[in-house]
């Protein structure tokens, strides 16, 4: 019994001790093998040179040519509302109405008097020719009549005042007012807007002024349409400079087609300049940004196998932008290749793989689509 214990030892011993040999001699040949990362990969773009028109940038917002929030000058209960939120009207519309009873009846006994005025006046003047009367008497007369036709002017004028118009062609926006409401003077009743054309306000450094002048092209892009530019012409520049800021405050009028612009939104602007410049220029997608500076990723050949490429990051210095492209100052030349999708996945010297397929081109006019 005890030589069957014995051997059983043996043998399980023996087991352990062949599969601790097979594990060592794994280990040593997967020491002795180099284990390299398998590529990534990524999507290049080559940069090249191109001309792009000089401009100065600037952020500004849209107004109306026209635009006032209509109120009335004399307090009233209105008595009529003649348009709808959101209408179009022309100047002269009737808008709002209010009750004008008393001053309706003031009118017709200040029409009165003047009637009776004016009648008097002319007797007063035929007896005056035949000397019937004195110069005192006609003068005394003639007075009354006017004072009498001023009055009745000034009632008139009441009523025009509660009867309130459209001041020119525009859009209206939201009623602010209900029938049968006493309304002070003052009191908003609705919003009314010209939207064409409209204009583009913004403000340029003063280093800007002497390159800048009345009739140049202006390009302006909303956050509303992302695939629009809206083109229009540099109207306007302030004769004096922001005093805090030492900017020169510009306008440049648009047509509005559609009417898609609105008074107050947010504008980026462009004044476009006669001169080109020669710019080299990459994908902005191929800038990796953080806070110790902007870099790139340049695609290079490797060395451990033929065919075989890796990545270098180098740091670029970056200028202006226009649609999916921006400017590289520094850092970069014609020719190369950089990586432009794929970036936050490499690190320096990391072996990649090209794959352009899947990735759209860029434009400098994109027009992104929700589809």
């Amino acid at each position: 019994m005890k030589s069957k214990i014995a051997l059983s030892i043996i043998t399980v011993l023996v087991v352990v001790a062949v599969l601790a040999g097979i594990k060592v001699m794994q280990f040593k040949v997967l020491a002795a093998t180099p284990w390299t990362q398998p590529p990534e990969t990524i999507s290049s773009a080559v940069a090249h040179n191109e001309e792009w028109q000089d401009t100065f940038s600037a952020v500004g917002s849209i107004s109306a040519v026209q635009g006032v929030t209509v109120t009335p000058e004399i307090a009233g209960t209105i008595s009529e509302i003649a348009f709808e939120s959101g209408a179009v009207v022309k100047k002269g519309d009737l808008l709002v109405r209010f009750d004008t009873s008393t001053e309706e009846a003031q009118l017709k006994a200040a029409n009165a008097q003047l009637e009776w005025t004016r009648l008097t006046a002319e007797r007063t003047k035929k007896l005056r020719a035949d000397s019937t009367v004195s110069q005192s008497e006609f003068d005394q007369a003639d007075a009354a009549w006017k004072q009498a036709k001023a009055n009745a002017d000034a009632i008139q004028a009441v009523i025009d005042k509660k009867t309130i118009r459209a001041p020119f062609d525009g859009k209206l926006g939201i009623r602010q007012v209900n029938l049968g409401e006493y309304v002070d003077a003052g009191k908003p009743i609705v919003s009314l807007q010209s939207l064409t054309p409209v204009y583009a306000d913004f403000s340029l450094p003063q280093q800007a002024l002497s390159q800048i002048k009345t009739g140049m092209t202006v390009h302006v892009m909303l956050d509303t349409y992302t695939n629009k530019q809206f083109e229009g012409t540099l109207t306007a520049i302030n004769p004096d400079l922001d005093q805090s800021t030492r900017s020169v405050r510009l306008q440049a009028t648009l047509d509005n087609p559609g009417q898609l612009m609105r008074p107050g939104m947010f504008a980026r602007v462009e004044v476009v300049l006669p001169t080109e410049e020669k710019v080299l220029v990459i994908p902005a997608t191929a800038i990796l940004s953080a806070p110790y500076g902007d870099s790139v990723y340049i695609i290079e050949k490797g060395t451990n196998a033929p065919n075989s490429l890796v990545v270098r990051q180098q740091f670029v210095q970056t200028g202006r932008a226009r649609g999916d492209f921006v400017a590289v100052q520094s850092g970069l030349k014609p020719g190369q290749h950089v990586v432009s999708s794929g970036l936050f996945k490499l690190r320096n010297g990391a072996a990649v793989t090209e794959n352009n397929d899947i990735v759209p081109k860029a434009s400098e006019k994109p027009k992104p689509s929700d589809s």
